[in-house]
């Protein structure tokens, strides 16, 4: 019997991949709908950070603050993915900005946001995939 391609990423795992990159989709609702969006984060202390502006996004939250976070990445042989379920909220004590400003968290583009927001997990899950791409082996080389 073969082994399974797919694997479960322990807690630490996740959390490895969480802190090693900046970049993901924020899910939020809406106005009854479930939106989807890019963002730049980074990790502080087994929380997620980001920084936003007025817009969709920050009345989303505000308005509901369940949200879900996911990463995900792949090489030659192998994918993975982590999914981060949680909520978010607005930072606005002194301490809790001056924390968020203190991270590693930087706009990757030049635009005014001047919000920080925190995702508090309830719940990370992860995989890593085994990768099969045969088709890439019947490709003639020329």
């Amino acid at each position: 019997m073969s082994q399974s391609p797919v694997h479960e990423l322990s807690r630490d795992e996740c959390w490895e991949l969480l802190r090693s990159n900046e970049f993901g989709r924020l899910a939020f609702h809406l106005m009854g709908e479930v939106h989807i969006v890019p963002i730049n984060y980074a990790s502080d202390h087994e929380v997620l950070l980001f920084r936003t502006s007025q817009g969709n996004k920050l009345l989303g939250v505000v308005m509901q603050s369940d949200v879900a976070f996911e990463i995900d990445g792949y090489v030659e042989d192998e994918a993975w993915s982590v999914i981060v379920r949680g909520d978010a909220r607005v930072l606005e004590k002194r301490d809790d900005r001056e924390r968020a400003e203190n991270s590693r968290l930087r706009s990757w583009i030049p635009t005014d946001k001047e919000v920080f927001v925190e995702i508090v997990p309830e719940e990370i899950t992860g995989r890593r995939f085994d990768l099969d791409k045969p088709w890439e082996h019947a490709i003639p080389v020329r």
